[in-house]
């Protein structure tokens, strides 16, 4: 039922001309700008895509977009799902298989993230080089996985070391400070505690999200490479934690995003 699901979405695209993409991009809360660097072909809400999930998130636009990025066909999601809307692992991963099914050979995510780095600062990048799942799920566990190809997904290196080093040498020669370390996805949506935080640093996790690894999960399954960027947003210092402000996370990420969009858009160049 889910491969007919997922043939229907993808068949429905195609015919509304998303044909033949090169890249796929998912864009994270307050990261919606790159947008503005495509040249729009074709535009379509997720509410009007069959068997497509709709964001809920405030923040977040639900658009399927595609066109032209730096010489490239390029699909974004503007907007994701989160596991914290109630959505279930197959909802949060659907746009990804979506965009595997319209024939992208690379991904590109980008998220906001909490630093539990303390050497890490508001407004810095992080490159995620590894992650840890405490979501407690998994996107491949369900029954008609097999389908979508093997479950036993090897997980030795789900970010791509090419893609990963081809965007240090981008940040190298543009002068753009980009940490590479270690990403936590949380279920959320409740900020953590001092001792989660606590936890976190013990666990020598560099940034804290509640996005990205169901994502990536799926993208190893698929064979798909991917390439993920965090935007620090804000500070988890659990000796001095101040109350969380939404406002300010969303503004942090906007003064960011330029930075990251460089990066993007310089790897799509090159991949």
């Amino acid at each position: 039922m889910k491969k007919i699901q997922l043939e229907e979405t993808v068949s429905f695209l195609k015919s509304n001309g998303f044909t033949n993409p090169e890249v796929g991009i998912v864009l994270g809360t307050g990261l919606g700008k790159l947008v503005e660097e495509i040249n729009i072909e074709k535009e379509m809400a997720y509410a009007d895509i069959p068997h497509f999930p709709e964001a809920t998130v405030e923040f977040h636009s639900g658009r399927l977009i595609y066109g032209d990025l730096a010489g490239k066909k390029v699909v974004v999601m503007s907007g994701r799902f989160h596991l914290y809307e109630g959505y279930s692992p197959w909802e949060v991963t659907y746009g990804i298989r979506t965009m595997n099914g319209l024939g992208i050979q690379n991904l590109l995510i980008s998220n906001a993230a909490g630093a539990i780095n303390l050497s890490y600062k508001k407004g810095d990048l992080m490159l995620i080089e590894d992650h840890i799942n405490l979501q407690g799920q998994s996107p491949l566990a369900f029954k008609e996985a097999k389908d979508f190809g093997l479950i036993f997904a090897d997980m030795l290196e789900p970010y791509s070391k090419v893609l990963n080093e081809k965007m240090k040498r981008i940040a190298k020669s543009n002068a753009i400070n980009l940490h590479e370390g270690v990403y936590a996805s949380v279920l959320g949506p409740q900020l953590e505690t001092r001792a989660e935080y606590r936890m976190l640093q013990i666990l020598e996790t560099d940034a804290v999200g509640m996005s990205t690894v169901p994502e990536v999960i799926v993208a190893k399954q698929l064979n798909l490479p991917c390439a993920a960027v965090s935007v620090l947003t804000d500070e988890c210092d659990p000796k001095n934690l101040q109350p969380i402000d939404i406002e300010e996370i969303i503004a942090v990420a906007g003064k960011a995003e330029p930075k990251m969009i460089q990066l993007f858009t310089e790897l799509i160049k090159e991949i």
